[in-house]
């Protein structure tokens, strides 16, 4: 499993001041006003960055890094993304997981069959869509409760009933 969550991804500074636009990668952006610090990935480090205030700007967070107050400090944050441990990760509820521990899954039917690998996560407006693939296909499966038997992280595996007109 994967030790760093993305949260957010750096698009623009915002004004002149520090502050940057940042797109959320999260399915709650509300869950920044809870964030004390982030790790920002400058391609060579991990650089952790104290969170000093934030805002909301249509779909992005306006973020303000402590110690960073002109532009020129964080216009080197652009096109960077931003991550947490998963010791500060919002708690999940029941059936409920970070997609990067999805990813990467075999995926079974209810025969025990493997239908392939799960390789992406689509978000729709009603529910998540699972991307499975092997060598000959790709199979769309919504992440729905008729649908998704079982999911055990610690076996690598995921339980699946295919709904007519799935394959």
């Amino acid at each position: 499993m994967e030790n760093l969550l993305q949260v957010g991804a750096v698009t623009a500074t915002h004004g002149l001041r520090g502050e940057v636009k940042v797109f959320p990668t999260t399915d709650d952006p509300k869950r920044y006003d809870d964030l004390k610090e982030v790790l920002l990935d400058t391609g060579r480090e991990l650089l952790p960055l104290k969170v000093e205030r934030v805002r909301y700007f249509k779909q992005f967070v306006i973020v303000k890094f402590k110690g960073l107050d002109r532009i020129e400090d964080v216009e080197k944050f652009v096109k960077k993304s931003l991550y947490v441990t998963r010791e500060h990760a919002v708690k999940l509820e029941k059936d409920e997981y970070f997609i990067a521990d999805l990813i990467g899954l075999k995926v079974l039917d209810e025969e025990e069959t493997c239908l392939g690998t799960l390789t992406e996560v689509l978000s729709t407006g009603a529910n998540d869509v699972y991307v499975v693939r092997d060598q000959e296909r790709e199979i769309l499966i919504p992440a729905i409760g008729q649908c998704i038997l079982e999911v055990d992280l610690k076996e690598g595996v995921m339980r699946v009933h295919l709904l007519e007109g799935l394959i």
